[in-house]
């Protein structure tokens, strides 16, 4: 590193910044790809639980630090020659550091809207169509089973009719449930 050492006092600061910030930021991003990133693996000293805050993340962990000095640092290494006034490079290089941190928010952000809840609920059915797969009896004639669509997943429930006998291949629509587990539905 004797390069570090022919350097202003203010850019080899920054270069001490920049070299660590960006090793420790592979090193996560190798674990992140290959699955080791079930948290930072260090606890803070203090709470940065934000209740209240609908976010799925935390504002001061160690990765969030690792963007801010990796925005941050080379930011103000690249413009180091470039620009003037010492004050300016440190205010452009914060906001980039800011600018870093908010980019993962919104990355995170955009992941979690790809998750998906497809647990099956019964209540799930009411109101949608389906096809009639075992006959369904007449009213209290016992059950007959359709064949349902819910969150793309095709489902065979117990259904059971009000009125009239609904034969096998019947368009049915469901408009109630009955005992937790039957379905009601009627000829559409």
């Amino acid at each position: 590193m004797e390069f570090l050492a022919e350097m202003e006092p203010s850019l080899r600061a920054l270069w001490y910044i920049a070299l660590p910030t960006s090793l420790i930021f592979l090193l996560q991003t190798i674990l992140t790809f290959i699955g080791s990133d079930s948290g930072d693996g260090i606890n803070a000293d203090f709470d940065g639980n934000l209740e209240g805050a609908e976010a799925p993340f935390q504002l001061f962990t160690l990765r969030n630090l690792i963007n801010f000095l990796l925005g941050f640092s080379w930011t103000a290494i690249t413009f180091y020659h470039s620009i003037g006034s010492y004050t300016l490079l440190l205010m452009i290089a914060t906001c980039v550091g800011l600018g870093f941190v908010w980019l993962f928010f919104f990355i995170i952000k955009q992941i979690v809207k790809l998750a998906e809840n497809n647990t099956f609920k019964l209540e799930d059915t009411l109101h949608k169509s389906g096809t009639v797969y075992l006959s369904v009896p007449g009213h209290k004639e016992g059950a007959g089973k359709i064949s349902i669509s819910v969150k793309g997943s095709q489902k065979e429930l117990s259904a059971i009719s009000l009125s009239e006998r609904i034969e096998t291949g019947a368009a049915v629509k469901v408009i109630g449930i009955e005992g937790g587990n039957l379905l009601i539905v009627e000829k559409i």
